[in-house]
């Protein structure tokens, strides 16, 4: 058993992240991801890392880039506004696998939009925010524990897959302090990169043995020099124009994260076994859907929760087998209606679909669940 503290859900992002083994961060200070940068400028040195405050948001993720290319594990934290400026930057990770952990601390938008206040409208600038086809993982925590828990999960899939992870906070979470039972380090299992130390300066940073569908990475400074690009490259690293070597490099991308499905997606269903009606919820919007179903569970309502944690790649196959279950699914997150489409693309007519959105900068509350399982 580890020690409890209280803590904040930014700070438990910082302590996951030391915990997984960052030891560089470069950011900008935004609010509400701020105290992210504040902890990390303080704690890094204390652990044998390094804080470096960017001039902006496109140089906070090319520093973060450039870092994990060397071998050290690297971390950004923004919000909104300069998540939209990393998308770029981003696209260049996922191309040439660079892993990397992008916290999204989401702020009511558009534009600079109200910064101290919740929103969850970034979910699909989390999917589709850089341009083109690409990979990537994104995760929800809807608790300051989890938050911790998480930012380790990030650094894990980002390492074993060599890509980009989204940590896709919202206010709410960032904000909030709750008491927390760290877990002690020995009991942390921690993934590091598929790597090569001192490689053949001849040897193709591409090259995948057969059944392979990440390749090892050789850190700058360990003996090869090679060639990384946001062009579409062959196993040389090298930009090509050949059309069969550009589908082989896209169709791997894809696949090396949705054929892993059920090693990367994850989802909580509460008081699902006997319900009749099902809250959609993730993130801070958990919060009010745990004492809107107490309290309809107390009035005889058959009422659970749906979750996901892993939020892309979606999960597809436990909601679409939930939707033939229950009568009505109801979508509550703090935007104008953004996985909800996802919902409702899965669910089909399996069951009825409702909808919960806020984005006047105010909280969904529980009364507000339970009003709309009135109306059904």
């Amino acid at each position: 058993m580890g020690k409890t503290v209280l803590m904040q859900g930014n700070e438990a992002c910082v302590e996951g992240a030391l915990a997984a083994g960052m030891r560089l961060y470069a950011g900008y200070p935004i609010t509400p991801s701020t105290e992210i940068a504040e902890l990390s400028a303080l704690r890094l040195p204390q652990e044998g890392g390094k804080f470096i405050q960017m001039e902006d948001e496109i140089a906070s993720i090319a520093c973060a880039i450039g870092a994990s290319v060397a071998g050290v594990k690297a971390m950004t934290a923004t919000s909104g506004p300069g998540f939209s400026l990393k998308q770029e930057n981003l696209g260049y990770a996922c191309l040439a696998e660079i892993p990397l952990v992008v916290v999204d601390v989401q702020r009511a938008g558009p534009s600079t939009g109200m910064p101290t206040s919740p929103s969850q409208g970034d979910v699909m600038m989390a999917r589709w925010g850089t341009h083109g086809d690409h990979p990537v993982i994104a995760l929800s925590p809807s608790s300051v524990r989890e938050t911790y828990e998480l930012a380790i999960r990030s650094f894990n899939l980002s390492e074993k897959y060599r890509t980009p992870v989204i940590l896709l906070m919202d206010e709410i979470i960032g904000h909030l302090r709750e008491g927390v039972e760290l877990p002690n380090p020995e009991d942390i299992d921690i993934i590091d990169r598929p790597t090569v130390r001192f490689p053949d300066h001849k040897r193709l940073p591409y090259h995948l043995k057969e059944g392979q569908m990440v390749p090892k990475m050789a850190p700058f400074g360990m003996g090869q020099r090679y060639n990384i690009t946001g062009l579409i490259h062959d196993e040389t690293g090298f930009p090509t124009n050949s059309t069969e070597e550009a589908d082989q490099l896209m169709q791997r991308l894809m696949h090396k994260i949705s054929d892993n499905y059920d090693d990367i997606v994850r989802c909580e269903q509460r008081d699902l076994e006997d319900a009749d009606t099902a809250i959609f919820c993730y993130g801070g919007t958990m919060r009010a859907a745990l004492s809107a179903v107490e309290t309809a569970r107390a009035s005889g309502r058959k009422v659970g929760i749906f979750r996901p944690i892993t939020i892309w790649p979606f999960p597809e196959r436990e909601l679409l087998e939930l939707s033939k279950r229950v009568k009505r699914i109801i979508v509550v997150e703090h935007n104008y209606g953004q996985l909800v489409l996802e919902v409702e693309r899965i669910i089909k007519n399996n069951c009825a679909l409702d909808f919960i959105g806020r984005v006047n900068g105010t909280v969904i509350t529980p009364e507000d669940i339970l009003q709309k399982l009135e109306e059904g």
